[in-house]
């Protein structure tokens, strides 16, 4: 057998794994589905080639998701919420139909739209709705949401006939208008904003507050009946017409098909339409009506074989661009933004696209009143795939972004061997903005609440000119408090709480937050295990930095040039003696430091904690944190689904441990 056949499919389980936890578990994903599903077909085609490698615990072969005891207590699924057989070509599709049809010839098929949203399953007993339970792991368990999906309108909690039991399976989603306005209501409250409709909707029916799912107003679909007492059903298309009547909201406009074309056609009118919905969809479902045919044809370990979900490749549209817009970021650089015409794409508007640089915009020869092709990259981010040239006005004329900085208007110039064009005033305006939002950010400093509305507002108002004047804002309290600047006094204490907090957090958070070329968290990190205290970092020389794991000439000097830089020094004086945090946590650990001298790794899903968290608690007493394993590796921490890390600690014979035993280990 071929290792690096072994080797890859590993990979693209532990890969998978890792998208499953950041979708299913933390609804922050960071891929599209598109590229996930694209993983996903990767790996099912190597498991089929190599079928020796197969192995029940391969994503493949599992429903994605866990339940989560911190969002609700869990509840024991009555009847598994399978996923379903993703197909992304008319090939796959008439495939997928016509086998069918081979086994059963008059089988009748319902398409419908798969609404992008988070699954649930609603049970009612003698009429009457008694609880809501989220998909969780699938098969076993799911969160009690009960509470919650009594707060969403659509959801009926008194069926007109009193049948003894039903159980009903409906997607929770979010309209785009309502979508918009928790987005517009957070980032006026200076929080994170929700990257689209699924995340927001996800991220809300887990909430603890039932108000909150309430202010939001979720919305669901009911699609499919689970299990019934008391009433039976012979297709699928009758369950929905009966739950109709009961005053139930079920799947919009489903077509009943007998034939591979009629359901391409199916398809193909819910992808031309899904622009004028409210609402977005990932995909179109064939399922077969009958649901004896249902019962005989029975499902895999993870999928049902009686449906499939078409997946429609990634939207592309055409509108015109209007403006070519300049912005200057943290470091100065200076970024060229597209704005366009607004257009909707993947269930948000879009007006804007960035276009990286001067060698960017170059490429693409794009000009003002362009017809543009616009594209979200991944489904998340939008980019300019190209320029309709044929549609091109005839005065339209190339653009060059000038070397005048647009904030502050300094000599801007371009960087060797890049297509960056730079501001080089380290007063900027522009730049301090943006400094003083990656200092305070997630992973930097971490100054949660301290979103870009406050730190505007501070900056316009004299209260922050560098990045340690967020540890002398308590003496303008009062002043800040009478201006409304952070809001009424609740909010602005709460704030000042957190900042003063902060003080402790450990050096590399604080290095990030330096904002030096090239040094992010992980740079930070292994700066911090070497040299120990922002005093020794000051004063090491280019060797001793290149010593450094992954420390390269670039950073070295980049590192050099901001500790000989007198404001920075200034600064760096008054971030002490305000008392932030200048050593390690290798000095300033809890108890008897426990781990020190020691190398962790951690893989999978824990129990009850994040990754970050774990790296918290082992890097406050004493450990040492590695993303690989190697002989030097001390412990291994593992959770669910670990994959090739594991693997790689039992072949090195490396102690792995549970999350309960690492606590154990603390508490003993």
């Amino acid at each position: 057998m071929n290792m690096d056949i072994r080797q890859e499919i590993e990979e693209l389980r532990e890969l998978i794994r890792y998208h499953n936890d950041r979708y299913h578990n933390q609804d922050d994903p960071e891929i599209s589905d598109y590229e996930y599903d694209m993983l996903t077909v990767k790996l099912r085609k190597l498991e089929e080639e190599y079928p020796e490698l197969q192995s029940s615990d391969s994503p493949t072969q599992k429903v994605g998701g866990r339940a989560k005891r911190e969002a609700g207590v869990l509840v024991k699924h009555n009847v598994p919420m399978l996923s379903l057989q993703d197909v992304f070509s008319k090939e796959e599709v008439y495939s997928f139909v016509e086998k069918i049809l081979k086994e059963r010839e008059d089988t009748v098929f319902v398409v419908e739209r798969k609404i992008d949203g988070l699954s649930v399953a609603l049970r009612y007993q003698d009429g009457q709705f008694i609880m809501g339970v989220t998909r969780g792991d699938g098969i076993n368990y799911g969160e009690d949401v009960t509470d919650n999906i009594r707060m969403i309108k659509d959801a009926i909690t008194k069926l007109k006939e009193p049948v003894p039991y039903i159980e009903l399976r409906g997607e929770v989603y979010m309209k785009f208008e309502d979508f918009n306005s928790v987005n517009e209501k957070l980032e006026a409250e200076g929080k994170k904003i929700f990257a689209n409709p699924r995340n927001c909707a996800a991220g809300t029916l887990r909430q603890l507050d039932p108000q909150v799912v309430k202010e939001r107003k979720l919305s669901l679909f009911v699609f499919n009946v689970q299990e019934s007492r008391g009433i039976e059903f012979s297709r699928h298309s009758e369950s929905l017409e009966w739950l109709r009547g009961q005053g139930i909201k079920v799947i919009e406009d489903f077509r009943l098909c007998r034939t591979a074309d009629e359901v391409w056609e199916a398809i193909t009118d819910i992808g031309e339409s899904r622009g004028s919905f409210g609402y977005d969809i990932d995909g179109a479902v064939v399922k077969v009506d009958s649901l004896s045919d249902r019962e005989h044809l029975g499902a895999t370990s993870k999928v049902p074989r009686w449906a499939a979900a078409y997946k429609y490749p990634p939207e592309e549209k055409e509108t015109i661009l209007r403006d070519i817009r300049l912005s200057v970021g943290r470091t100065g650089r200076i970024t060229p933004t597209a704005i366009f015409d607004p257009i909707r794409l993947c269930g948000t508007n879009v007006e804007r696209a960035t276009l990286h640089n001067q060698d960017r915009i170059n490429e693409l020869d794009v000009r003002m009143g362009d017809t543009i092709v616009v594209r979200k990259a991944g489904e998340i981010i939008p980019e300019i795939l190209s320029v309709v040239k044929e549609k091109r006005p005839k005065d339209a004329k190339p653009y060059s972004i000038p070397y005048e900085c647009p904030s502050c208007g300094s000599l801007a110039v371009r960087d060797d061997n890049t297509a960056d064009i730079r501001c080089n005033n380290l007063n900027c305006p522009a730049q301090l903005t943006q400094h003083i939002l990656n200092f305070v950010g997630r992973n930097a400093m971490d100054i949660k609440g301290f979103g870009e509305a406050y730190v505007e507002a501070l900056v316009k108002e004299g209260y922050v000119k560098d990045i340690a004047d967020i540890y002398y804002l308590d003496k303008y309290r009062d002043e800040m408090v009478e201006k409304g600047l952070i809001g009424k006094e609740k909010n602005t204490d709460k704030l000042l709480k957190i900042i003063e907090d902060s003080k402790a957090n450990d050096i590399d958070r604080l290095i990030t937050g330096f904002g030096i070329r090239n040094i992010g968290r992980q740079a930070a990190s292994e700066l911090m295990n070497y040299f120990k205290s922002i005093h020794r970092l000051k004063e090491a020389s280019y060797e001793e930095l290149i010593t450094v794991k992954d420390m390269g000439d670039i950073s070295a000097r980049a590192i050099i040039e901001f500790f000989e830089n007198p404001e920075n020094i200034n600064i760096l004086s008054r971030l002490e003696q305000a008392g932030v945090n200048f050593e390690t946590a290798a000095r300033q650990v809890d108890g008897d430091a426990v781990f020190s001298s020691l190398t962790f790794v951690i893989t999978g899903t824990l129990p009850s904690m994040g990754r970050s968290q774990m790296e918290e608690l082992v890097k406050r007493h004493g450990g040492k944190i590695s993303s690989s394993v190697s002989k030097n590796t001390d412990y291994v921490i593992a959770g669910d689904n670990a994959g090739s890390k594991l693997t790689k600690a039992q072949q090195l014979g490396v102690k792995v441990l549970t999350e309960e035993e690492l606590l154990n280990m603390l508490e003993s």
